[in-house]
């Protein structure tokens, strides 16, 4: 579980394909404090650490993780969100992040307003995902609130600090993104869907 507060961006130095997976190595600046085994959020993606030395280490990604998220679009030099799971004391200071990303969505136009920015997503609304004004998303991992709730799309707002600790730096339009929709909100939708369903068969 993580709580979409982002330590840092670490840079991807090799990849790695074997068969359907893929070997990530990156290196960030708490690589000394992981453990062989250990979960760490990729843009949001909960990866095992399977191999590390003094200044790298190695997650594996598998085919459906690949096929949902912007993994496989990586590319050596490339700027990866990370976060280390929660501990039961730390304090929650984003939302409440699974690390199981939903789909993914495309950025169709960034806005600076006033030294902040503002990004606007468009995702495919047919997967039975949704945002709510104000409610919570999770974008490559960066707990986020939504504005400008719409069917197929949202923006969210980003601050100077998180525009330089994340990879939004590096996000323009045409990005494709991590999208990781509210917890609580999945589980209705797929309530709502399966009582419709149920009212429609009868």
């Amino acid at each position: 579980m993580f709580s979409g507060i982002v330590e840092e961006a670490g840079t991807v130095v090799k990849l790695e394909k074997e068969k359907e997976n893929l070997h990530i190595t990156i290196t960030c600046s708490f690589v000394k404090d992981l453990k062989i085994d250990q979960s760490v959020a990729h843009n949001g993606v909960c990866l095992t650490v399977v191999r590390k030395d003094e200044n790298t280490y190695t997650v594996t990604a598998i085919k459906e993780t690949l096929e949902k998220s912007n993994l496989g679009l990586l590319r050596v030099g490339d700027k990866v969100n990370l976060e280390r799971s929660l501990r039961i004391e730390s304090l929650l200071d984003g939302h409440l992040v699974q690390g199981h990303v939903d789909q993914t969505a495309i950025c169709t136009k960034v806005e600076e307003s006033g030294g902040s920015w503002y990004y606007t997503f468009e995702y495919d609304p047919s997967k039975g995902n949704i945002t709510v004004e104000k409610g919570s998303v999770a974008v490559n991992g960066v707990s986020l609130t939504v504005v400008n709730s719409k069917e197929n799309s949202f923006q969210v707002a980003i601050i100077p600090y998180t525009y330089q600790i994340t990879n939004f730096h590096t996000i323009k339009t045409g990005t494709i993104v991590n999208i990781e929709f509210d917890v609580i909100g999945k589980y209705i939708a797929k309530l709502v869907k399966t009582y419709l369903e149920s009212v429609k068969a009868n």
